[in-house]
């Protein structure tokens, strides 16, 4: 465990937090500035700074965790679609440096959005891409 870390502190009830789940390796937290009604975290015990510090069991552990939660969190709320979110790394996004999954129950209307902006490419550029990440 961090001592400087928040989501440490949180995870191990260190700070009180509404838990909805809890094993021996995560803690599900309701999130205290959510997008919408239900979303949670996922917050391994031990502190990860980020997925590439995650051993890669564990990791492979969160996301079935994830899938679980959003089944449970879907059947609980009604909800119309959902979004699984992890973030690496502060220019993706990652603001609290504890590896962690966002769960967001999305509703219709709700006023949210994850979305980003299409490059453009050619097929010859993605066959280059391609070619140069399976090297």
């Amino acid at each position: 465990m961090d001592e400087n870390c928040i989501f440490c502190k949180l995870s191990n009830h260190i700070f009180d937090t509404n838990i909805i789940y809890e094993d021996d390796d995560f803690t599900v937290i309701l999130d205290v500035a959510p997008a919408t009604k239900g979303h949670a975290l996922i917050l391994p015990k031990e502190h990860y700074a980020d997925i590439y510090e995650m051993p890669e069991e564990l990791t492979g552990k969160a996301f079935l965790l994830a899938k679980k939660m959003a089944a449970k969190l879907t059947d609980r709320l009604h909800c119309d679609g959902f979004n699984i979110v992890q973030n690496n790394g502060e220019t993706a996004g990652q603001t609290v440096f504890h590896f962690h999954i966002h769960l967001i129950p999305r509703y219709n209307d709700d006023g949210q959005r994850i979305a980003w902006n299409p490059l453009e490419t050619t097929n010859e550029g993605l066959a280059a891409l391609a070619k140069e990440i399976g090297s």
